[in-house]
């Protein structure tokens, strides 16, 4: 194969535009972008270049997923660097930001470190780690590099880890002297335990699953994200709000400002997007996740919220676990499911629907992480930046089954959906890691890197 490819005839979809272009590679970077019918006398004089034919295809940057859980290290039963990644580049995912809850958990610079160089033998898809904060870690935190961490994950509301910050001084010194960005899972824990009571009172052991989204209440997330906003405009802190699933927390987001400018800034993921509290009697515990999906009125405020720019990025929390564990009874029964390999096909079918435009989808899930996160060189199709790019065809119905799911788990919550877009090519640094259902595994991923100004 050549240094040089020219990816050709696609309709480019970038910053609010779609196009029919094509792309130079040349090794890890674009080279150049032509639009159609003015290509031919700049390609003249290019040599030794392969070509690849993308007609009817959309070409869009690599998603860059900020919130998953690779289970690498000591959970790697459930899922690995290796095997998630390799789902992710199935999915389009080119870049990751894992988080802290590993065994061990990701609370030292020294573990951190660990976590950098097994993904560099073992990722397909570029990568970062967050790191974990602790009521007793502070001098960890102090030791962060910015320009190699994405951020400092702080559990406000106890989750799978067990990492719960709940010392009101440690927090307001993280959020006052943190470099990090500060990323929250945002349940407020005393509320969780006092509603836990009152289904265990009734029901024991067998607490239905309906009952996730009344423990893990709209009121539990909205008090401990007022709080983390309230700490965060007190102390000046970029305050990131993962994975929000009620709409009332919306009123504590702001859409006047563009996201370069924002110091708080919030996510929703594809389940929340996708799923509501009816789908519990027929998925149960596969869409166990903390938090709880909700309810209609939270799915749909939370989509426009999106579409309001409120909401700022779309990722997945990816979190596998095996179907065994998944059967458990509900108190037994672990939260989170597997989602990098479906998230963009997933968001695709609901532009389908005309529910977001395709537009739109491309900013949330590729420009606005690199831009929340000020990622270096990725997450645009831009002249000189990596070539983290994904072809996709929008119109090739497939049905997902347990013979095309790349999770280690072998599960997923999509099973028996039918989607319409198909991820063909997805390529990493310029590298073709995913053709047609093959992968080449040669190269791997590259550490994320950060622009460090305040």
């Amino acid at each position: 194969m050549s240094n040089k490819l020219l990816i050709s005839g696609a309709t480019i979809i970038n910053e609010g535009q779609m196009f029919e272009g094509s792309i130079l590679i040349e090794g890890e970077l674009i080279k150049e972008i032509f639009v159609a019918n003015s290509t031919n006398e700049d390609l003249e004089n290019i040599q030794d270049i392969d070509i690849l034919d993308a007609r009817g295809k959309y070409l869009i940057p690599g998603v860059i997923d900020d919130q998953v859980h690779f289970r690498d290290p000591g959970l790697t039963y459930k899922g690995d660097l290796y095997t998630e990644s390799r789902a992710a580049i199935a999915g389009g995912v080119t870049s990751f930001m894992d988080m802290p809850n590993t065994d061990p958990k990701t609370t030292t610079i020294d573990l951190l470190e660990k976590k950098l160089e097994i993904a560099s033998g073992k990722s397909l898809a570029n990568y970062s780690f967050f790191l974990g904060a602790t009521n007793d870690n502070f001098e960890e935190i102090e030791k962060a590099d910015p320009s190699i961490i994405c951020g400092l994950k702080v559990f406000m509301g106890a989750s799978t880890g067990n990492m719960l910050v709940d010392d009101p001084i440690v927090l307001e010194k993280i959020f006052r002297h943190s470099k990090l960005l500060v990323a929250i899972h945002s349940e407020d824990e005393a509320t969780i335990r006092a509603n836990l009571k009152i289904f265990t009172d009734k029901y024991g052991e067998n607490i239905p699953i309906e009952a996730h989204p009344l423990i893990r209440s709209e009121e539990a997330c909205f008090k401990s994200t007022e709080k983390a906003v309230t700490l965060a405009k007190r102390n000046n802190t970029r305050l990131h709000v993962l994975h929000l699933s009620t709409a009332k927390e919306l009123m504590l987001l702001d859409d006047s400002k563009p996201l370069n400018e924002k110091r708080i800034t919030a996510e929703v993921c594809v389940h929340h997007l996708w799923f509501d509290d009816r789908d519990y009697a027929r998925l149960g515990s596969r869409i166990k996740w903390n938090p709880a999906i909700k309810t209609r009125k939270d799915k749909e405020g939370l989509l426009a919220g999106l579409l309001q720019d409120r909401i700022d990025i779309i990722a997945t929390d990816h979190a596998p676990h095996t179907l065994e564990e998944k059967k458990a009874s509900y108190l037994k029964c672990p939260s989170g499911g597997p989602l990098v390999q479906h998230s963009l096909v997933v968001m695709m079918e609901m532009a389908r629907q005309g529910k977001i435009p395709v537009t739109k989808v491309v900013e949330k899930m590729c420009h606005a992480p690199s831009v929340l996160y000020r990622i270096r060189n990725r997450g645009f199709i831009r002249k000189g930046w990596y070539a983290d790019l994904v072809l996709l065809d929008p119109d090739s119905n497939w049905k997902v089954d347990t013979s095309n799911i790349f999770y280690k788990c072998g599960w997923s919550p999509f099973e028996g959906e039918t989607f319409s877009s198909r991820v063909t090519h997805t390529f990493v640094n310029g590298f073709p890691v995913y053709e047609d259902g093959i992968f080449h595994e040669a190269v791997k991923g590259m550490k994320l890197e950060f622009d460090t100004r305040s």
